[in-house]
This record gives C-alpha cells, structure tokens and sequence, in this order.
C-alpha cells in the first residue's frame, strides 16, 4: 500500500504536466491552422487523406519532442519553453517544405496524396530531430 500511496502523491504533477502538454498541443493546432493556407478540419472532414496525413505528421511532429520535453524537464517551466521551441521548429519545417513545392497547400486541397505525405513526413523528421536534440 506505501507503493500506491508514494505513486499517487505525484498525481498533482501528472495533472500539471498533461494539462500544459493539452494546452500547448492546442495552442500549436490554432497557430498551424492558422499559417497553413489550407484548411486542414474542412478537408479531413471530407475526408481528405492528403490533408489527414499532413496534419498527422505535424501534430505527431510537434507531440514528439513535447513529450521529450517533459520527460527531460527539470521544472514545469522548462516544459513550457521548449514545447513553444517546438511550435516554432514546426512552422519553420512547414515553410521549408515549401520552398521545394511552393503550391503544396493548394496540392494537398486536391487530394494529392504525395504533398500530404511529403509534408506530414517532414513534419514528423522535424519533429524527431527536434526532440532528439531536447535530450541535452
């Protein structure tokens, strides 16, 4: 029973940590949706597999070193600075993925399965490197 007990008196920081990986994860959705020129519900609600695997691979892209943040975190604020370093690596690979394809948003709204799956790969790449590099 002591086990359960030392277990549950870190609940309160589960909490802490999962509400701030909830909140930044949200927060990273609007700002992505918001600097995409396509818009990812719209299109995955009619069933868009390029938008789908785009977002996918953003949002598995930006969780990843999210997560590696708070694994690695010595304090709660830590987590909070390197998740917003995280959104800003995210939007930089969604621009660089540009660069080679410059109508990729207009691409991905055709249903072209290659510019998602292009970008959602880049995306989570990003997102590897990004969090291998929070290992510190």
């Amino acid at each position: 029973m002591e086990i359960v007990g030392a277990s549950l008196s870190e609940l309160p920081w589960f909490v802490a940590y999962m509400a701030t990986a909830v909140v930044l994860t949200l927060i990273y959705v609007v700002i992505y949706m918001w600097v995409t020129p396509h818009p990812e519900i719209k299109l995955i609600r009619e069933n868009n597999l390029a938008a789908s695997l785009a977002f996918a691979g953003s949002l598995v892209g930006f969780t990843l070193p999210l997560a590696s943040a708070i694994a690695n975190s010595g304090a709660l604020v830590d987590t909070v600075i390197w998740g917003l370093i995280a959104i800003v690596v995210q939007i930089a690979v969604f621009y660089l993925v540009r660069m080679p394809i410059p109508k990729i948003s207009e691409r991905i709204e055709n249903g072209e399965v290659a510019s998602g799956l292009w970008l959602g790969s880049a995306s989570l790449a990003g997102g590897i490197l990004n969090a291998a590099s929070m290992t510190y």
